[in-house]
């Protein structure tokens, strides 16, 4: 899973994105134009993987990953500068919507001005204006290929091509729109920027961590978000101490969050709402040999689930021993869910839920 960190520029775009990743990126105090984009794979944070590791003691654990996309930021009007940012972040399937809520007189506003209701408004406008042009020049095109007497698109590509321009018209992203599965897969080849699901991480200052401010200021987005009939998610941080917890031993670490009166840090959470966002889940194989996380879709059955750990276990897919991961908690092993009667045999079209516990039965 792919997702692009995004926002004006000075948002702390980078610094989120060292904190999630580890790296130290070099971040500046104007606005930069140009750049390569930095990229970086990152373990979705899970406690059931962490608890289930120390159960079986393998010897090796694997968590889920996610990959993050960082580059240079958007400016509000101007479609040249902004086409390079949606390049390459246009095969993301979401969106981190970093937004500044800090004041800090070093580091430029490009609207010369901290205002984050406004840095909001300015990011969703220009994902619009920019799939607008894309809805533009491919109607266009499809009418230009008509009078040739040409068919370039399918009748279905082409309603819902004008269903996402009435929709952009009246400055509603498309991720706010009901379509078809035969609408989505008409489009797929467009890679809209307003479709992706968003997270708006809303960047604070340091000191307003827990504060009355910040939580107004969170309710404040999500109203904005509602008015518009919008599915974006808000949540608050300050990723400057992102990248200080980040930096810190584990011990140390904990012992910072403590202080600051945190459970966890909020990078964390992030990185959950990043995975739950496009509608992932995981499942479990576990042993002495390897505890691992798997990455599916909600939705999808145990044959699908086989055959993200190896097409010989789809193909030759007898039966897939299941537990929950709360059953297997209780019961305190494999073989004791097993005689309480919680480890059940599942069939190919077994909609795999998240936190399942499976070991695969095939032959090949």
């Amino acid at each position: 899973m792919k997702i692009g960190i995004t926002g004006l520029s000075n948002s702390g775009k980078t610094t989120v994105f060292n904190a999630l990743t580890g790296k130290k990126i070099e971040t500046t105090l104007y606005a930069n134009t140009s750049g390569e984009p930095n990229m970086g794979m990152v373990k979705v944070p899970d406690a059931r993987i962490d608890k289930l590791t120390e159960m079986f003691k393998p010897k090796n654990t694997a968590h889920s990953k996610v990959q993050y996309i960082d580059y240079i930021g958007l400016t509000k009007g101007d479609m040249k500068q902004n086409k390079l940012v949606f390049e390459f972040i246009k095969d993301a399937d979401a969106l981190v919507h970093v937004v500044r809520a800090f004041e800090d007189d070093a580091v430029a506003h490009p609207l010369d001005k901290v205002d984050p209701m406004a840095d909001i408004a300015t990011v969703e406008t220009e994902l619009i204006f920019g799939d607008m042009e894309l809805v533009e020049r491919r109607l266009e095109g499809i009418e230009t290929a008509k009078k040739k007497g040409k068919k370039p698109a399918s009748d279905h590509e082409e309603k819902a091509l004008i269903k996402c321009r009435e929709a952009l018209e009246e400055e509603k992203a498309l991720r706010d729109v009901e379509f078809t599965p035969e609408d989505i897969n008409a489009m797929r080849h467009l890679q809209f920027m307003s479709v992706k699901p968003m997270i708006v991480a809303l960047n604070i200052h340091e000191d307003d961590l827990g504060s009355a401010a910040a939580d107004a200021l969170r309710n404040k987005a999500e109203e904005y978000f509602a008015g518009k009939g919008s599915s974006a998610t808000v949540l608050a941080l300050s990723g400057k101490v992102e990248m200080e917890i980040a930096e810190l031993p584990a011990e140390e670490a904990v012992a910072f969050l403590e202080d600051l009166g945190i459970e966890e840090p909020a990078l964390n959470r992030l990185i959950r709402l990043s995975y739950e966002s496009v509608g992932l889940i995981s499942f479990f194989t576990v042993g002495e040999d390897e505890v691992k996380a798997w990455t599916i879709h909600k939705g999808d059955n145990a044959l699908e689930a086989a055959g993200k750990i190896h097409s010989d276990i789809q193909r030759g897919f007898i039966r897939a021993e299941t537990v929950s991961y709360n059953d297997f908690i209780e019961a305190g092993s494999l073989s004791a869910a097993r005689d309480k009667g919680t480890m059940r045999l599942e069939g190919k079209t077994y909609q795999v839920q998240d936190g399942d516990i499976i070991n695969f039965r095939f032959n090949v």
